[in-house]
């Protein structure tokens, strides 16, 4: 799964082009991942059901460049599959606020609050934090360079580890 597609789910499910995301219907779509991608140990499918109960606005410079993105509301409902055990974690969609902050080297920051996912892969920074898929509810700061690596800078509140929630 390609950086640039990891960063486009992330801006979708805090408010990725993929190969393989499959369309249920309208509202919703599936998106697999390989073991060792989302979760160390399994295969993970997620489940979108997306929600129109958010907003999301646009700052552009004064060349029509992309400096600022603000996304708040509800956010999608989630149903997580580890897909060797066929074990289940839902989230219904919560509120939540994003602030995207695009930098002119490329990279961007991004500082989250209320109920959002991560995603996590390997290589991400600092060393060991992926692969993971973790719930943030309060706080988080990372930010994602031009190659698409997120480094992780600050967590305030509750974390659920969902790879651990689905081994169990």
């Amino acid at each position: 799964m390609k950086r640039t597609t990891k960063s486009a789910i992330c801006t979708f499910m805090l408010a990725f082009a993929l190969v393989s995301v499959s369309q249920v219907n309208a509202d919703e779509f599936i998106i697999p991942f390989d073991e060792g991608v989302a979760c160390s140990d399994f295969a993970l499918t997620l489940k979108v059901t997306t929600s129109d109960h958010y907003v999301v606005k646009q700052w552009t410079d004064e060349f029509g460049a992309l400096v600022r993105m603000l996304t708040a509301g509800k956010g999608n409902d989630l149903e997580f599959v580890n897909e060797e055990t066929a074990a289940t974690f839902k989230i219904k969609g919560n509120g939540s606020v994003s602030h995207t902050t695009y930098n002119p080297d490329g990279s961007s920051t991004v500082s989250t609050e209320g109920h959002n996912v991560i995603i996590f892969f390997p290589g991400d920074l600092p060393a060991g934090v992926g692969p993971s898929t973790k719930q943030y509810v309060g706080r988080v700061v990372f930010t994602v360079d031009e190659y698409g690596t997120f480094m992780l800078q600050e967590v305030k509140g509750k974390t659920t580890d969902i790879c651990d929630a689905l081994s169990e």
